[in-house]
């Protein structure tokens, strides 16, 4: 039986908490690339592909995270009936889930996060493209943030919205970005946040 100690989760949590900050930047650097030389096999516009990914990017996130959420309410329930300490039913049901990660149905969550891109109104593409092309990038993505959920504090993603001012602690410019001007056009990826500060930087364009 393995014994609990605050010292010893704390440096498993960290371990695990750099862990996932870097693969967040390995998607970003492959499998996001990856995604868009797919989808421009179908979308010659280029601003249409990228926000096709920084929505999915939200999708897949919005979805691990509710998935989680559900989980972890049926495991408090489950250990409930026999839990003793020392650390709470939440740190216990969190820690069970980090160690039983098979439990979450990440096939599901693939489904539904294509369900969510198919239904979007912000997506003008054409009607027979199928986005379980990008089924690799929205996989990688639910399972690192279903992951990040069982961190103490998780790690979460900032959402943007059209039109808003270009924050720089919050995001990159693209190169081809005008400089000049305040406002963002729109997302390419999003930030990595942690109780309200920002991890790692998401990327904008900013364009007249």
């Amino acid at each position: 039986v393995r014994s609990w100690s605050p010292a010893r989760a704390g440096r498993v949590n960290a371990s695990h908490r750099a862990c996932l900050i870097a693969r967040f930047g390995f998607i970003y650097a492959r499998e996001r690339l990856d995604a868009e030389t797919l989808l421009r096999g179908f979308i010659c516009d280029m601003e249409t592909v990228q926000r096709i990914i920084y929505i999915a990017a939200v999708e897949s996130f919005c979805v691990a995270k509710m998935a989680f959420w559900k989980l972890k309410v049926n495991v408090k329930e489950t250990l409930a009936l026999n839990h003793t300490g020392p650390e709470s039913l939440e740190v216990a049901a969190v820690d069970y889930i980090a160690r039983h990660k098979d439990m979450y149905n990440v096939c599901q969550s693939i489904q539904e996060v294509v369900c969510s891109l198919n239904a979007n109104p912000k997506i003008p593409c054409p009607p027979d493209i199928d986005f379980f092309l990008i089924r690799t990038l929205i996989r990688e993505l639910c399972c690192l943030a279903f992951s990040m959920q069982t961190l103490i504090p998780p790690l979460d993603i900032a959402l943007g919205v059209d039109g808003e001012v270009f924050n720089r602690t919050m995001y990159f410019r693209s190169c081809d970005s005008d400089f000049t001007v305040p406002f963002v056009a729109y997302h390419i990826w999003p930030p990595l946040m942690e109780n309200g500060s920002v991890i790692v930087k998401g990327e904008a364009v900013t364009k007249r």
